[in-house]
């Protein structure tokens, strides 16, 4: 974990200097402005550098690793033993000593030093965001709120349970359509560079060099060469231009496949990223399903705990694992603020379904919100496991339809012309 410090400003006006562990300069921020703290300067220590930077921070990265069963354990005992009435600092004590993974012990240890000198269990939580996400983070916060923090760590526990075999579920879904996509693609590159070649050869001793060739086939032809040999298009940059086209190609694809990654981990790419998922068929109805499932679950409990609408509001927008919908919920608290029944703003929501603010609103006029939307969620949980059953049903045949187009586009370049220019010599 780097180590980074840095100059704040407290609520009071007083200036604040320390030097702590975070994840990144965003965690770090992100923890100061939950404790009231406006950061002005965060500056890496030396030999602090962020895991991520280079090999050697890949390296580190994947073994700073914690098993989804050693998150459930860690969830399930310590809900035990909150719920029995052991101090935070004792039980996570008692955690360190217990779990065998050794990054995890340091998790445990630096989250314990963190309790102990006053800081709340989410926000320590917060400093390590490769072990607890956002969700996990902000339900803490729900619990701490709401004073029912060993149900939530309970509900935590079955919840990432069931997240963990969603992926399962979905991965199993995924694993035939992502080998036999990954075939095509060394398949594609196979026929490109060795195959292709001959073939362009062949027509070119049946036609000659002014054979006229369609549309399709020439593209083909051009695709080949450019994967054979150097690329010659960047007259500045003589190194680029004695590596081969399918090599160039290989390292932009890994560039941009890092680039993106980056920048959807930024606040404004993560938005744009969240909003883009909500527009892609299939996936935009598990993912809201599960936002709402999230929101149904959390907000129940805090209300049947006596937590007030908007606190309640505040505390489950950041459970819902979307910033688009997480937005709309706190557009929906401000209304909520100047007047408004929840249910009124939800209803003009276009990510949230209008089941959602009609069994709001029932709970509203009968006081019985709590029930009504555990209910809510009950029924979006079943909904996501139907959905995700059904996905390899949809994925393969969808796969096979286009895979087949692509042999037959394939097919017709190649044999066609073959075929068109044997007759000609023939004749």
């Amino acid at each position: 974990m780097p180590k980074f410090s840095y100059t704040a400003v407290s609520k009071e006006g007083k200036h604040l200097e320390g030097t702590t562990d975070a994840s990144s300069r965003q965690a770090l921020h992100d923890m100061l402005v939950k404790q009231g703290v406006r950061p002005l300067v965060i500056k890496a220590e030396a030999g602090g550098k962020s895991a991520g930077g280079g090999i050697e921070g890949w390296f580190k990265s994947k073994s700073q690793k914690v098993k989804i069963k050693d998150l459930v354990i860690f969830s399930r005992q310590m809900s035990t033993m909150v719920s029995a009435g052991v101090p935070l600092p004792r039980a996570l004590e008692t955690m360190e000593t217990q779990t065998t993974n050794k990054y995890f012990k340091t998790v445990i240890a630096s989250i314990n030093k963190d309790v102990e000198g006053g800081i709340s269990l989410a926000d320590a939580f917060a400093k390590f965001p490769n072990v607890f996400n956002e969700v996990y983070v902000n339900m803490i916060k729900a619990g701490e709120a709401g004073g029912l923090l060993d149900e939530i760590l309970k509900r935590l526990a079955a919840q990432v349970e069931q997240d963990a075999t969603m992926r399962k579920k979905i991965k199993g879904a995924m694993t035939y359509p992502m080998v036999i996509l990954s075939i095509t693609v060394i398949a594609f590159f196979g026929i490109t560079i060795f195959i292709i070649p001959k073939i362009g050869k062949i027509l070119t001793d049946l036609g000659g060099p002014d054979a006229k060739l369609p549309l399709q086939t020439i593209i083909i032809l051009k695709m080949s060469n450019f994967m054979i040999h150097p690329i010659g298009i960047l007259g500045w940059m003589p190194i680029v231009n004695k590596i081969p086209g399918a090599l160039f190609f290989i390292v932009v694809m890994v560039a941009a496949g890092i680039t993106f990654r980056r920048y959807i981990k930024t606040p404004s790419g993560k938005y744009k990223w969240h909003a883009l998922l909500l527009r892609t068929p299939i996936l935009k109805d598990i993912i809201t399903k599960i936002a709402i499932a999230r929101f149904s679950r959390t907000f129940a409990a805090l209300m049947s705990a006596g937590v007030t609408v908007l606190d309640a509001l505040q505390v489950t927008e950041g459970a819902i694992g979307n910033k688009v919908i997480e937005k709309e919920l706190h557009d929906a608290a401000i209304e909520v603020k100047n007047g408004k029944q929840l249910s009124e703003p939800l209803s003009k929501s276009p990510h949230i379904p209008s089941i959602v603010p009609q069994m709001l609103a029932i709970g509203e006029e009968t006081g019985q919100t709590d029930t009504v939307l555990v209910k809510v969620a009950d029924f979006y949980e079943e909904e996501v496991e139907t959905v995700i059953d059904s996905l390899s049903s949809i994925i393969e045949p969808l796969l096979i339809i286009v895979l087949g187009a692509a042999v037959g586009v394939l097919a017709a370049s190649v044999m066609g012309p073959i075929a068109s220019l044997s007759k000609n010599i023939g004749g």
